[in-house]
């Protein structure tokens, strides 16, 4: 009997409907709280002047009650009498080490051999015996102080007893042994005075010398050195686990983290340069002793601890199971035998492994799949960006293959099994995605998963005695163990106490043992789920979504190192990227619109990686003219029919923006083809831009119009650039931008903006002209613009008093006014300067009368600009004859002034601002 919904769906959605009616029960049973916390009497001190009960806060340290009211002064407490007291044993422990010291380096000669044995065995067994004789009395810290003076007399022993009584002794040979009998003894004297803190910690970092110098002073090879820092590292990992006292399973955990990457990575160097399989086997060897060490280690581990040892073991897996393949392939194809390795521990989620430590062993695999997908990105990014080398040798001819076309000093030969590695991701990605959920109920036991240890615990409450872990005490808040009277604190196990924040619904709307892909409450996007951790987790729609972009993205890249590892011919490469680029459109019009979780990511990928792959193979096409035409041809077809199949969005558009460049890329080539200089070419690339102004009269207001123009106005711009330099061609291409300009205002939604730029246009190729032609007289071509101009713009000003003055005389004015001013001010004569004054003069006052902006700027502008030019010889001459401190000192008084009275001329600056803004 099949299930609608499947069982896990079905699950999942009892969890989440569960943790909805938990989350209203801690919601009341925290108003409740807070409610009788507030009708407590108020005890708190509170400052002089200050009155808490007035705030109704109740007693601090009661369940749900605010830490202290506002206002509240906290006693003031005497020094701890205990501070000086560890200040003063310590200086004096200081001091008798040091004097220790010295007298076993200094006055050791002055002695004989009886006098200086008995000196050192009193001292060392007076100071090993005063510290239990201190704790009976109470005095814990002078008994630290001489326990710490021991442990330096003991070491300072070991030293003496080398240099008299075994001088020929190797050094090595017998610190590992001084090593290994003072840990034993200090864990011994540990033990037996469990109330100092110093011995055991002292004896796990002694315990780290014997086995690395005994191995070192026999002359053993790199393999037993590593042996010898593992079994180091599995000593410090029992001593973590089951030690007495937070200090020595602390110092074990460090310990043993460096033995064990000490040994991880002498096992993974003598792994990696293994002559042959055969001599890969014993650095397997090793590898695989500590990845079972360190699973070990996770089962009974507290969580992150669990998970660092599941990562652990999962890489000293790979390195151990794949360095024995990898030694018998070529060197290149080494990275197939750890990925094979790194994709076998997937398995791991259907063994009884703690949910940690497996996690732990997943991320492991990811890590190493990830690695071998980062080896491969500098193959990629070869095959898509070398192409910008053929920009400046345009159609230079085909070359022979896809690598000379590249022209890539990329070792090609080291990178053979990197579309192979690429592949083998993509296929398991896809899979992923197309049969995901198989693969949740797969792995749905994982998230629910406990540890499997003794007394049924589970794994994150640590081993006993862990609470230095992370582990909370007994009553802690949020851990949902009964306080001291019996009682369980409100909010326990998820549920927020009465000083959390009302919305306890968010806080518990995922029940604890629903799977994390779940999802949080009904109908909730994967980042509005319950608890903070629970919003940094994806949902399950999210993760597919992911795991189809992925596997897109690889695949493209496998395809494309495929051709570049294989040395296609040149024609097979370009054809080939055209139809990955084909491929890529038809997947993202036929996902573009989908509204489902997550589904975006594969159309959007897809998206991305056709524009990507399309610049790509137009680049690449650069080098044949054939191909130039037929790749640019194909890409906008293919951009042009898919902006006709996608559904209106962003995708739409950005088809067809790419579709528009494409066509304008292919004017330029006509132009190329027929032999036009670039100047000539220019108003053949406005083609494609009179096509967009008649698209967008066709679309109107469709969201696709605006983007579509835009592209096309950007093919008139560089269609300008080329004709900069000539002067007659820019004329005449800013002409035909006029036109087009004007062309687009006709339509009332580009009226605003494109009148004003087809002004400007067709004002700018009149001057453009008449400079071009070295006219000495422009008023004669200017006038006959003016007067009509101005004319025009007085009836419209009739007709709509409304209308601005810059639209309606604006463009008549600057016709006739600046390239007069540009030519008064290279006429040696006086009569041209004094009529453009006289004439801008009375444009300004009729400006000022009428009040009109135009009028009044530019009158003003030309006005100040004639005069200027005019007053310069004599303001020279003046310059010149005045003392030198006399400019400086008269900007300086300006300065002053300005600075005196800047308020008023802020107020001024306002005033005028505020009567041209009134303005038409």
């Amino acid at each position: 009997m099949e299930h609608v919904p499947p069982p896990a769906e079905e699950l999942a959605r009892l969890d989440r409907e569960l943790a909805e009616l938990d989350a209203r029960r801690a919601q009341l049973l925290t108003r409740r709280a807070w409610l009788l916390a507030a009708l407590r009497p108020p005890a708190p001190t509170a400052a002089p002047g200050w009155n808490p009960s007035a705030w109704g806060a109740p007693a601090p340290g009661r369940p749900g009650a605010p830490a202290q009211p506002w206002g509240y002064v906290p006693p003031k407490r005497a020094s701890a009498p205990r501070s000086a007291q560890n200040v003063l044993l310590t200086l004096g422990g200081l001091l008798l080490t040091v004097a220790a010291i010295a007298f076993t380096l200094v006055s050791w000669g002055s002695m004989g051999i009886g006098g200086r044995s008995a000196v050192l065995a009193a001292v060392t067994v007076g100071a090993l015996a005063a510290p239990a004789v201190l704790l009976r009395r109470g005095l814990t810290a002078t008994a630290e102080a001489l326990a710490a003076l021991a442990l330096v007399l003991t070491l300072l022993d070991a030293y003496a007893v080398h240099a008299v009584a075994a001088p020929n002794t190797d050094g090595l040979g017998f610190t590992a042994v001084a090593a290994a009998v003072l840990a034993a003894l200090w864990t011994a004297y540990g033990l037996a005075l469990g109330r100092l803190h110093l011995p055991l910690p002292a004896a796990v970092v002694l315990a780290q010398w014997p086995l690395l110098f005994g191995a070192w002073a026999a002359g053993a090879p790199a393999l037993v050195v590593g042996w010898a820092l593992l079994a180091t590292a599995v000593l410090d990992g029992a001593i973590a686990l089951w030690g007495k006292g937070t200090g020595a399973r602390v110092t074990a955990c460090v310990g043993g983290s460096v033995m064990a990457f000490s040994a991880l990575l002498v096992g993974l160097t003598l792994s990696v340069t293994a002559s042959g399989p055969v001599g890969a086997l014993a650095p397997g060897a090793l590898l695989l002793t500590a990845a079972a060490a360190a699973l070990a280690g996770a089962w009974r581990a507290p969580r992150g601890f669990a998970r660092t040892g599941g990562v652990v073991a999962g890489l000293a897996a790979v390195a151990a199971v794949g360095g024995v393949p990898a030694a018998a392939v070529p060197e290149d194809w080494g990275v197939l035998a750890y990925l094979a390795a790194g994709l076998a521990l997937t398995a791991v989620v259907r063994t009884p492994l703690p949910r940690n430590a497996a996690l732990g062993v997943l991320v492991a695999s990811a890590a190493v799949v990830a690695g071998a997908v980062a080896g491969t990105v500098p193959g990629v990014a070869a095959v898509l960006l070398a192409p910008v080398s053929l920009l400046s040798d345009v159609w230079a001819g085909s070359p022979e293959g896809f690598r000379s076309a590249l022209g890539s000093t990329l070792p090609w030969t080291g990178l053979a099994a990197a579309p192979v590695v690429l592949a083998v991701s993509a296929v398991l990605l896809g899979s992923a995605y197309r049969w995901w959920p198989s693969l949740t109920r797969i792995a749905a036991p994982l998230p629910a998963r406990e540890a499997a240890r003794p007394g049924g615990k589970p794994e994150s409450a640590g081993a006993p005695g862990t609470a230095a872990y992370g582990a909370e005490p007994v009553g802690a808040p949020g851990t949902g163990a009964p306080e001291a009277g019996g009682a369980t604190v409100p909010g326990a196990s998820g549920t927020p106490t009465a000083g959390s924040a009302p919305a306890a619904p968010e806080a518990a709307a995922q029940a604890p043992g629903a799977p994390w892909y779940a999802g949080g409450r009904a109908g909730a996007p994967w980042y509005a789920a319950g608890t903070p951790a629970a919003r940094r987790r994806p949902s399950g729609a999210a993760l597919r979504g992911a795991a189809g972009a992925g596997a897109l993205v690889l695949g493209w890249g496998a395809l494309l190192l495929a051709g570049a590892g294989l040395d296609v011919s040149y024609a097979v490469a370009v054809a080939g990227e055209t139809a990955l680029v084909a491929g890529l459109l038809a997947l993202a019009v036929r996902g573009a619109g989908s509204g489902r979780d997550g589904s975006a990511a594969v159309p959007v990928t897809a998206l991305v990686a056709a524009q990507a792959g399309a610049v790509s193979a137009g680049l690449l096409s650069l080098a044949s003219e054939g191909a130039s035409y037929a790749v640019f041809g194909a890409l906008a077809a293919l951009f042009g029919g898919a902006a006709v199949r996608a559904g209106a969005g962003v995708p739409r558009a950005v088809f067809a923006v790419a579709a528009t460049a494409g066509g304008t890329v292919l004017t330029g080539f006509a132009g190329r083809s027929l032999g036009l200089a670039p100047h000539e070419a220019a108003p053949l690339m406005l083609l494609v831009p009179a096509l967009t102004v008649l698209f967008g009269a066709r679309l109107r207001r469709n969201p696709v119009a605006l983007p579509v123009e835009l592209t096309g106005a950007l093919g008139a711009l560089v269609a300008v650039g080329l004709a900069v330099p000539d002067a007659p061609f820019l004329a005449l291409v800013l002409a035909l931008c006029g036109v087009l300009a004007a062309g687009a205002a006709v339509r009332p939604e580009r009226r605003p903006v494109a009148a004003c730029l087809a002004a400007a246009l067709f004002v700018l190729a009149s001057w453009v002209r008449l400079a071009a032609s070295e006219v000495s007289f422009p008023e004669a071509y200017t006038l006959p613009v003016t007067v009509p101009a101005l004319v025009v713009g007085f009836l419209r000003r009739r007709k709509d008093p409304e209308a601005s003055s810059w639209t309606a005389y604006g463009p008549g004015l600057a016709v006739t006014l600046l390239p007069s001013l540009a030519a008064a001010w290279t006429d040696p004569g006086w009569q041209r300067p004094l009529l453009l004054g006289v004439a801008a003069l009375v444009i300004t006052l009729l400006g000022a009368r009428y009040r009109l902006q135009a009028l009044l700027l530019l009158g003003g502008a030309v006005l100040a600009l004639d005069g200027l030019h005019e007053l310069a010889p004599y303001v020279v001459q003046v310059a010149g004859a005045l003392p030198r401190w006399l400019p400086p000192a008269l900007a300086g008084l300006v300065l002053l002034v300005v600075g005196a009275t800047y308020e008023q001329r802020l107020r001024d600056a306002r005033r005028v601002k505020e009567a041209l803004g009134r303005m038409r």
